[in-house]
């Protein structure tokens, strides 16, 4: 059966679509954005931000895949961040502790799929809304970690495994590895969903539950999978970041990076009531974020006021997606957000 996905996309060119949709929008308002920050901030077209704003916006693009894809599904997952600091801190004290750095990668991997596993169950056989299911699930998996894995808030690479930086800041025909991490999961994710039964099923699960589940699509299944592949995706970003800073900050779970991940999603044309958008949504939001993120930072706007412009440009997104793409009765009844 063919992918929804495919078969919209294949139904006009791209640069029509680009051009009449939400999607030409926010390329648009990028394009402003980089032209805007270019000509009045001296310090943004430099090699050196260029650099800094491919790799952080390559790690945010990486968590916000992971988010597309359960949301495609009509679901939200806001564990993320939790399960990032927990599942990597978590790894490299096992590695401090004597152990070979590649075993506790595979423990931490393990434990971030094990927890993705855990909260699509409860999701899935305790028909608990995501909102509120992962919410829930990453303060205790922020709290666990906290309590029995590690007390430092910072989490260093172990000095002995150089190779390990070579992921955040090494480069391959003068492309940093984060980018070309992030374009190769970008392509693994498209081709998953618009060329593969797992991809349709996640369309068809977003675009209507109930015909879903009549059709036979293993609706308990696929939930724990999105959310496992949700949990993993976490963990590899957290790693990319780790690379880049040769540590990781705990505190992160306490920051708004979840927020910057739903305003890439939401601003790049995936809907929340689920059931559309691909992986050009993801990219364009992206890159329109990091942007926006990077141009502030340079400009020195205070955190606090970043944040309020954050939170108005999300409120914003969220109540054109609302628009556009209203709430069904079906979504309504699902309680998905």
């Amino acid at each position: 059966m063919e992918n929804p996905a495919a078969r919209h996309e294949a139904a006009q060119p791209f640069y029509l679509s680009l051009l009449r949709s939400q999607e030409g929008i926010v390329f648009a308002l990028a394009v402003m954005a980089f032209v805007f920050f270019s000509v009045l901030l001296p310090g943004f077209l430099t090699a050196g931000n260029l650099l800094v704003l491919v790799r952080s916006v390559s790690i945010l693009g990486i968590l916000a895949l992971g988010m597309a894809l359960v949301v495609i599904a009509r679901g939200i997952d806001v564990s993320m961040i939790a399960i990032m600091v927990v599942s990597v801190c978590w790894a490299f004290v096992i590695a401090g502790a004597g152990y070979s750095l590649v075993l506790a990668l595979l423990i931490g991997a393990g434990f971030a799929i094990l927890c993705g596993v855990v909260i699509g169950v409860i999701i899935a056989f305790g028909d608990v809304p995501p909102i509120f299911a992962t919410l829930a699930a990453g303060s205790v998996i922020y709290g666990t970690g906290r309590t029995f894995f590690f007390t430092l808030e910072m989490q260093n690479v172990p000095a002995d495994a150089s190779w390990f930086g070579a992921i955040g800041q090494g480069n391959i025909l003068g492309i940093p590895v984060t980018v070309l991490a992030f374009l190769a999961l970008c392509a693994l994710f498209h081709f998953v969903l618009s060329r593969t039964g797992f991809g349709w099923m996640v369309y068809a699960m977003g675009n209507n539950p109930d015909a879903a589940r009549t059709t036979g699509i293993p609706m308990r299944p696929m939930i724990m999978a999105q959310y496992a592949i949700s949990a993993l995706i976490a963990f590899l970003a957290g790693l990319i970041l780790a690379s880049s800073a040769n540590a990781i900050n705990a505190r992160l779970f306490n920051s708004t990076m979840i927020y910057d991940i739903l305003l890439v999603v939401v601003l790049g044309g995936i809907g929340l009531n689920g059931g559309h958008g691909s992986i050009r949504n993801v990219i364009l939001g992206t890159v329109f974020v990091g942007i926006l993120l990077n141009g502030m930072t340079i400009m020195n706007i205070d955190y606090t006021v970043q944040n309020l412009v954050k939170g108005v440009v999300l409120l914003l997104a969220i109540v054109a997606d609302s628009i556009v793409n209203p709430r069904d009765e079906q979504t309504s009844q699902q309680g998905d957000l």
